[in-house]
């Protein structure tokens, strides 16, 4: 059985470029999706993107196609498409990768990143000052994923930004599914904070294994807690 799962779409509108428009919504409505919220397949239905993004089925298909091609879409013979989701395993070696690609960026980051630029990592936290991140989940999963695309862009490595993209949509669904579990939100926010520090102080090989252990530990929780995704 597939699961319905609510897509965040807005139409689109006219353009000379509708498949390109149309795949950039859907890129970012399937990144924004919970996709491992349910144990079900989340299967698209065609009929309901075409109306909600105000165009028709040829552009969607055409936006479809180069989802499938790049890994985020899968099509099932005579049942459809499906929003590909990964195993355990191979989610546990996408952070693992991850890690390495992030700990390097924030080696980088620290040789090539402004003062100002460091600074405002400091300030994505502020909300949280005065209270505590499991009091606002939502809001502090969406500061946490943040912070950890700011130091990705900190490196000033379109190399690295464009290696990372695609494994990006699972990390950070995984992110967010686990920010609630054992504490993590707490436990995080310290983290960053002294990743922060590292990066500010141009401590370029602190800043780099306090990334690379802050995402190994992710791998850890998911390889021990998350049994539902296998």
């Amino acid at each position: 059985m597939a699961s319905s799962l609510a897509l965040s779409l807005e139409s689109i509108g006219g353009s000379a470029s509708l498949r390109d428009r149309a795949y950039a919504a859907l890129r970012k409505a399937v990144a924004d999706a919970d996709i491992y919220s349910t144990r079900e397949p989340v299967r698209l239905d065609e009929r309901m993107l075409s109306e909600t993004l105000g165009v028709s089925r040829t552009p969607i298909r055409e936006a479809m196609t180069l989802l499938e091609q790049e890994g985020f879409l899968r099509t099932v013979p005579r049942r459809g498409i499906y929003i590909v989701r990964k195993s355990k395993r191979e989610i546990v070696e996408m952070i693992q990768m991850w890690a390495a690609l992030e700990s390097m960026a924030a080696r980088l980051a620290t040789l090539h990143a402004t003062d100002a630029e460091i600074a405002q990592l400091r300030h994505m936290f502020d909300n949280f000052r005065d209270t505590t991140p499991a009091e606002h989940i939502a809001e502090y999963s969406d500061a946490n994923i943040a912070f950890h695309q700011a130091i990705v862009d900190l490196s000033k490595s379109k190399v690295i930004r464009d290696t990372i993209k695609n494994i990006f949509v699972h990390v950070r669904a995984i992110r967010r599914l686990t920010i609630s579990q054992s504490d993590r939100a707490a436990r995080s926010i310290v983290d960053h904070l002294r990743i922060v520090e590292a990066l500010e102080a141009r401590d370029t090989e602190l800043a780099e294994r306090l990334v690379r252990q802050h995402s190994l530990d992710l791998a850890a929780h998911v390889e021990a807690s998350c049994d539902f995704l296998d």
